[in-house]
């Protein structure tokens, strides 16, 4: 290029700004998404000393350290209001209680029941129902499908005695080993409770229902970064979850669930994405990385991250997931779920347009992935908010098990999915582009 000897060394900076942000998109420098540095961060976080990252352990823990020294490596400032502390912090802690049933005592009809035909859900220390206090009574009928109606009773505002007929004692079995394992609740005292009954009654003319929990206050932390954009309070969300699901019964010797693809491909794609952008001149937009915990056990850590910000301010979120593998529409494409709850979809496409990479709509309605990760927090807000992921959902067979290992991923794959989002992403950094909120009253 011939540059002009008359012209000034601040014309020389504005001409230069202008020929970076005229280049077309596949042409501008992605040196900084390497295949090599994803290899090493990925193969870090699905590490057996990570024990699978289940939140309270010591993997997650040693997950959440070396995160954070990314970040500062990086040069990401934390999140202001992020730490209790005095000192600036990327740690994003808060508590949860976790309850586990320690006494219940259930009669119906005169009868004690069985007690592994009951499980109760409640944020209380101990309830005493008898039939004067005219519990509400909801019915699992044989035919129903348990899941949504287990999930419809939950919802239920209303403390319920929930009776469930027993062709549904699977299920029942499941739900009920899960929850003597403990549950989380945000707040202790306050909330509905339910109580869940495998027996062949439909309208129990008498019953005593006495149960009492153990309460525990437990830690978490999300791993939150920033880079301040020109617009202060304009926020883009980069997010993935850096919690697994720990130490499984052993395979063949193997018993930690290394979560390569779950979601440490997320994880580590939000971390190069920082660094990407910290590498780039000033956004126009503030940027936020954000690496959730309990994503596993609820959501928790995407549910408290959005309860310090205003979601007004919060402009789109692109929460990665599962980016390790090809998918169905072969190289270099993704998906994103929730495609038709915005235009974020058609803006990204239309970023990409030149480019090798490409975005389609979720093709697995049925598996509901909107409400399955991180994004579906902030949706409810009215955040275009979704999820970006390359799995093959229907076919993948390591889903959850201790074979989610570094060894099973394509990492050209993995890495051309950064570069992806980096491309795609860039006009709504610029503040060029502006996706439209969701209808909160079509997010359940």
């Amino acid at each position: 290029m011939n540059i002009p000897k008359t012209l000034n060394r601040r014309k020389l900076l504005v001409a230069a700004f202008s020929l970076f942000f005229s280049m077309p998109l596949a042409a501008q420098d992605l040196s900084v998404i390497s295949q090599q540095e994803a290899s090493r961060i990925l193969q870090t976080l699905s590490a057996d000393n990570m024990q699978g990252r289940a939140p309270f352990t010591p993997g997650i823990e040693k997950a959440a350290d070396f995160i954070e020294e990314e970040f500062h490596e990086a040069g990401l400032t934390p999140l202001q209001g992020s730490s209790s502390s005095q000192a600036p912090s990327y740690r994003q802690t808060f508590y949860v209680y976790r309850l586990k049933p320690k006494q219940k005592e259930v009669k119906l009809g005169g009868k004690a029941i069985a007690p592994e035909h009951v499980f109760f859900n409640s944020a209380f220390e101990q309830i005493n129902w008898k039939q004067k206090d005219k519990i509400q009574v909801i019915n699992i009928k044989e035919g129903d499908n348990f899941r949504t109606a287990y999930l419809e009773a939950n919802a239920n505002e209303q403390d319920a005695l929930v009776l469930v007929h027993p062709s549904h004692s699977e299920a029942f079995a499941m739900y009920r080993n899960r929850l003597e394992r403990g549950t989380l609740k945000k707040e202790i005292g306050k909330g509905s409770s339910k109580v869940y009954l495998l027996t062949s009654q439909r309208t129990p003319k008498k019953y005593e229902i006495k149960f009492e929990n153990t309460v525990e206050r437990l830690e978490l932390s999300n791993v939150v970064g920033m880079i301040e954009g020109k617009r202060k309070n304009e926020f883009v969300v980069f997010s993935g979850h850096y919690d697994h699901i720990g130490l499984q019964k052993p395979v063949e010797g193997d018993s930690v669930a290394n979560g390569a693809d779950d979601d440490a491909s997320g994880t580590t794609a939000m971390m190069l994405l920082a660094r990407y952008y910290k590498q780039q001149p000033q956004p126009e937009r503030t940027l936020i990385f954000a690496a959730f915990t309990a994503e596993e056990i609820g959501g928790h850590g995407s549910r408290y991250f959005s309860e310090q910000l205003n979601p007004d301010q919060i402009v789109a979120m692109f929460n990665i997931e599962m980016v390790g593998k090809p998918s169905k529409f072969g190289p270099n494409s993704a998906y994103l779920t929730g495609f038709d709850k915005s235009d974020m979809g058609l803006l990204l496409q239309k970023r990409l347009e030149k480019t090798a990479y490409s975005i389609h709509p979720d093709p697995y309605p049925d598996q509901n992935l909107f409400y399955r990760s991180d994004n579906a927090t902030l949706a409810r807000l009215g955040v275009p908010a979704h999820t970006i992921s390359s799995v093959e959902i229907d076919r993948d067979k390591s889903y959850h098990t201790v074979d989610d290992e570094f060894e099973l991923l394509d990492m050209p794959h993995f890495t051309s999915m950064i570069r992806a989002i980096a491309l795609a992403s860039q006009g709504i950094v610029s503040g060029e582009d502006t996706p439209k909120r969701v209808d909160k009253a079509l997010v359940k």
